[in-house]
């Protein structure tokens, strides 16, 4: 017991804790202040039912700390397959919340199966990528990783669940750089992107800058001209596309909710898609240096925030506790995110290295959509925040790749007993 005891790392536990916890006190804040009286009776009991989460959660990490490290290696396909399963049933039978079709209701709890599908999606990924020999074709397996992060991402489209699908798109890069993709050709994978956003933001003229930058840099790190030919028709293809779709192609409220946030007090955004951002930004900038005080933010207490438990829950941060307390919460996300690459260098086995590097990739998407998103930086997409936003299923899926990963890097010297 008392080696088991050393081998923990207690830091990352912290850390996890840290944010959990103001996760409750900002959902306690918008269920049990002022605002409370203009939410509905279901609603009002958020901070009752993430509680309980929450000692769920904890119970998980426990219980997950007595498998040994080949039981996750084992269950990984197995549990990627039912994740799969899981997203098809919901496609059939599941039930609509937000406009989503993403919802199993069990009777006594309703599960957000697109959630559940991270933690098995990552244990599969992890699995097929760590599993191919030192000889073998590392084309074939990366084709695999891209197939098996492509399936879950379109059958939560298909759920009409856009911001969710774009964690597992975000996957890709990740997991394929953390298992030895060379820069430039993650780089060609997050080019349009990059470029396709300056677009939205009508700065046409940086993305060509940028997409003939990218190019460059791509032909001359690679010395291949094929591989230059296709950075030069993915940048330039993005800008096109995006260009005719904003000008020729989307209906107009399809674009005004694509570019709303550019300027959301725009005459044409401010009282309909761009509301709930000129809403979250007041009470972020309210809030000052310090905030107003424990539920005594007047825009999340007024209820002027919209789903302020949940996508976003930054703003009553933001206003009641000010930019100190802003800061304190990306301090603890920024030490949770370290240790977690920590523990995963210090595992000498690639599978607890891309169970770290996918642990990491799914909470730094969500960290950077919605702080983005919520400070007008990005569109409103709804992506909630990691360990923060009221959601059981997200909490549970968070913690247990959180759980998996502290195992593995506690029977770190199993590696070598197993012999792989």
């Amino acid at each position: 017991m008392q080696q088991w005891y050393r081998k923990l790392d207690f830091l990352t536990l912290f850390a996890w804790a840290g944010v959990v916890a103001v996760g409750l006190v900002a959902i306690y804040s918008t269920t049990h202040g002022p605002a409370a009286e203009y939410l509905p009776e279901s609603v009002q009991q958020n901070f009752q039912r993430q509680f309980m989460w929450s000692i769920v959660c904890l119970g998980f990490v426990i219980g997950t700390l007595f498998f040994p490290i080949r039981f996750f290696q084992r269950i990984a396909y197995p549990v990627y397959a039912l994740v799969i399963g899981l997203l098809g049933l919901t496609l059939a039978i599941g039930e609509s919340v937000g406009g989503a079709k993403s919802w199993i209701d069990l009777g006594f709890a309703q599960i957000q199966a697109a959630e559940i599908a991270k933690p098995g999606t990552v244990l599969g990924v992890a699995a097929l990528l760590t599993s191919r020999r030192p000889d073998s074709n590392n084309v074939r397996y990366a084709v695999g990783a891209v197939v098996m992060l492509l399936i879950p991402a379109v059958l939560i489209l298909m759920q009409n669940d856009t911001g969710t699908a774009l964690v597992f798109l975000g996957l890709i890069p990740i997991m394929l750089f953390w298992s030895g993709l060379p820069i430039p050709t993650m780089l060609l994978m997050v080019a349009p992107a990059i470029v396709g956003y300056f677009v939205i933001y009508e700065l046409t003229w940086i993305a060509v800058i940028l997409g003939i930058i990218i190019t460059g840099y791509i032909f001359w790190r690679t010395g291949e001209r094929y591989m230059g030919i296709l950075a030069g028709l993915a940048t330039g293809g993005t800008i096109l596309v995006t260009a005719v779709a904003l000008t020729s192609v989307l209906a107009p409220h399809q674009v005004a909710r694509i570019k709303s946030f550019t300027n959301p007090d725009a005459p044409q955004y401010r009282k309909g898609v761009g509301f709930n951002l000129v809403q979250s930004k007041a009470a972020i900038g309210s809030g000052g240096m310090t905030g107003k005080g424990f539920m005594e933010g007047t825009q999340t207490q007024g209820a002027y925030v919209p789903e302020q438990s949940t996508d976003f829950i930054f703003s009553v941060i933001g206003e009641e506790f000010g930019f100190v307390g802003s800061v304190v919460v990306l301090a603890l996300f920024g030490l949770l995110l370290v240790r977690i690459v920590q523990l995963g260098a210090q595992v000498k086995h690639p599978f607890a290295n891309m169970m770290a590097a996918g642990a990491v990739g799914v909470y730094t998407i969500h960290i950077f959509i919605n702080l983005g998103m919520v400070t007008g930086l990005l569109p409103v997409i709804g992506i909630p925040l990691p360990f923060v936003s009221y959601g059981g299923s997200a909490l549970l899926a968070n913690t247990s790749m959180l759980a998996v990963v502290l195992d593995l890097h506690m029977r770190r010297d199993d590696f070598s007993i197993y012999g792989y």
